[in-house]
């Protein structure tokens, strides 16, 4: 299109800017098709009908594709902000220092790499959408496909490598056990899991010996020597209040007593059994994230072009 026609346009249409957005340049001949010389008209009614359809159906327009981006921001959003007011709450934001500290896992940093990155993903897909910035939208879809791609190589190595995921996991949680007492949300996330899959320590109770305050060894003075959290205990109906000292040198008694009081199987056959149990949940969750992954990549590789051919076709016809 001559430059000199979309300084017409936007003139005729009260506005300033000779080279507007895509959206802009359409609502400028709409309004103005009265006042702007016959030649430009014409020209911009010869544009294929196709292209006039992308801009109303793919042009900047609150629509699905806001309603998906927009939500990558917010869940982001909502991520960091949980995980900034965990580490208010513990002292960490006023004392920097304390994040090495810990020895063991340390569950805000989930909340805060996830929102992070869902945050910055769902930035560059709205504003690249919103300025119909192509550089923008690759970067989305490209990060996202990346994403896609490690999550994709993640379960077919884990499937292939079943044992030495097992070894990973059997260290993951004997290494977080001796870091049980040093973090608030690690406790309670350890003791949710062994209350949820009804389970004590990796293998067994015993693995608790790796922990300086329920080790069985005579130099400790601690009073939960030999014994495990209460998390381990199994659950009496009857019981209104939980009993946090169920646990108390229950590891001094025979393994035959120890069943009535606690859980003897370890988590980690117990998560198995829970995986092989809800396996078409478990994969379910994980094709529907993967179908959101894939139409994220499509929506942003059909915009860029959209975006594209509707601007060759207005600067270049």
């Amino acid at each position: 299109m001559d430059p000199s026609c979309l300084v017409s346009t936007a003139q005729a249409s009260g506005g300033g800017v000779p080279l507007p957005n895509l959206q802009q340049l359409h609502d400028a001949i709409v309004s103005a098709r009265t006042n702007i010389p016959v030649e430009c008209f014409r020209l911009v009614e010869s544009m294929p009908r196709r292209i006039l359809a992308d801009l109303e159906a793919t042009g900047v327009q609150p629509s699905t594709r806001w309603v998906y981006l927009i939500n990558w921001q917010l869940l982001g959003v909502a991520f960091l902000g949980i995980g900034l007011w965990a580490w208010s709450e513990k002292g960490v934001l006023s004392n920097i220092s304390s994040i090495t500290d810990l020895g063991g896992f340390d569950p805000v940093w989930l909340f805060l790499v996830v929102g992070g990155v869902m945050f910055i993903l769902g930035f560059a897909g709205c504003i690249g959408a919103l300025r119909e910035n192509s550089f923008l939208l690759k970067f989305f879809s490209v990060f996202l496909g990346i994403i896609f791609f490690l999550e994709l190589t993640a379960g077919v190595l884990a499937f292939v490598f079943k044992d030495w995921i097992k070894d990973q996991l059997n260290f993951f949680i004997n290494n977080n056990i001796r870091a049980y007492r040093d973090d608030i949300d690690l406790q309670n996330l350890i003791d949710f899991t062994q209350e949820y899959w009804e389970c004590c320590g990796a293998f067994g109770a015993d693995d608790w010996n790796l922990n300086i305050y329920f080790n069985c060894t005579d130099s400790n003075p601690s009073r939960e020597k030999c014994g495990v959290p209460f998390s381990c205990c199994t659950k009496d109906p009857a019981e209104d209040v939980i009993n946090t000292q169920c646990g108390y040198d229950i590891r001094a008694k025979a393994v035959s007593e120890q069943r009535t009081f606690i859980y003897i199987k370890g988590c980690v056959p117990q998560f198995e059994k829970w995986l092989q149990d809800n396996l078409t949940v478990v994969a379910g969750i994980f094709i529907g994230i993967a179908l959101l992954q894939i139409f994220g990549i499509c929506l942003a590789q059909n915009l860029v072009s959209d975006i594209e051919v509707v601007r060759e076709s207005c600067l270049f016809t």
